[in-house]
């Protein structure tokens, strides 16, 4: 009986070192409340499950002030690694910084933070930027552009836009194609590309042949603009293959969304976060440099698709969206063939 409650105690001593143990990976969230953030948690939480760590988060709710003290409270929470999705590349810096010197490392998930020791991890944005741009241009090769850019306090909204450009630029410079809108989206907000856009609208006597949107919610409120005028079926660009974007690509609203799939995004982060944590390399990583401030940063750059109507079928077969969903109010007799 001694030597059962010995081994006993010894148990559950060892269960209690283990639990001590468990890695603690803090997700600190910019803007939780767009769609696709939803889709990339629960990508993190089943790969830090499966890992043996502890998943916390915090959401700043869009106030960058707020996530500076959002990294704090997750670090005085046990956070042995953070992965952060920034609302503001600079204001962020102090908090990164911090956690840098107290050996947590960090995650810069999708959005650049340039800082000496930071991980970043993201799709390939200036190639997102090509592929808008090169379904666009497929179907309007000439005429007057709106371009649709994303925050100006996130560097992804420059290498989208440098991409975009790089497609175009030809053709802008023989005329062939004439920008009369070229507008930045504060925090990405629909509501704020669809003000853009009608002014835009108004400036030019709605004489408008094609939008370059850098991402779905922006494009949905451009199109809500087009639509109030009754403007339809001039291409209209996006990312990130929200469903209600999707839903529009099988109307013919919008003519690309580029689905950056966040559930690999997010295995991938929290499996980087981990390997930090323990000392380990990242799978896969190389340097990049490719931000305003040339900083060398250890990185993992993800494979975008663009997806159209022609290839609708690889968001359905992928199990990243229903066919209900995707063709909901779409008529038979102009469904792609995703829906039929």
């Amino acid at each position: 009986m001694k030597l059962a409650r010995t081994l006993t105690t010894l148990a559950f001593g060892l269960t209690a070192i283990g639990a001590c143990a468990q890695t603690v990976v803090g997700v600190s969230w910019s803007n939780f409340q767009e769609e696709r953030w939803k889709t990339d948690e629960a990508a993190i939480k089943a790969q830090l499950e499966k890992l043996g760590a502890k998943y916390i988060s915090a959401d700043a709710g869009g106030s960058p002030e707020k996530q500076l003290g959002d990294i704090d409270g997750l670090m005085s929470k046990g956070a042995k690694a953070l992965i952060v999705l920034a609302m503001d590349k600079d204001a962020i810096l102090p908090a990164v910084n911090k956690a840098l010197k107290q050996k947590v490392p960090v995650v810069a998930y999708d959005r650049l933070i340039e800082a000496p020791g930071v991980f970043y991890i993201t799709f390939d944005n200036v190639e997102v930027g090509r592929m808008q741009a090169r379904a666009v241009y497929k179907v309007q090769p000439k005429g007057n552009y709106v371009m649709i850019k994303g925050s100006p306090t996130d560097p992804n909204a420059n290498f989208l836009r440098a991409g975009q450009q790089e497609v175009i630029d030809e053709a802008v410079k023989k005329g062939d194609i004439k920008i009369v809108g070229d507008e930045y989206t504060e925090g990405w907000k629909p509501e704020v590309a669809q003000k853009n856009m009608e002014q835009i609208l108004t400036k030019v006597g709605n004489k408008v042949d094609a939008v370059v949107a850098a991402n779905d919610g922006t494009a949905g409120g451009a199109v809500a603009a087009l639509t109030a005028k009754g403007i339809r079926g001039i291409p209209v660009s996006g990312q990130d293959a929200d469903f209600a974007a999707l839903n529009r690509v099988a109307l013919g609203t919008q003519t690309v969304t580029v689905w950056k799939d966040s559930r690999e995004l997010g295995r991938e982060a929290a499996s980087a976060a981990v390997a930090l944590v323990q000392g380990k390399p990242v799978e896969k990583a190389a340097e990049w440099s490719a931000g305003e401030k040339k900083i060398p940063l250890s990185s993992r750059l993800l494979t975008p698709v663009p997806i159209t109507r022609d290839n609708l079928d690889v968001v359905v077969k992928a199990g990243w969206i229903k066919k209900d969903e995707l063709c909901k109010g779409v008529p038979a007799d102009k469904a792609p063939a995703a829906c039929k």
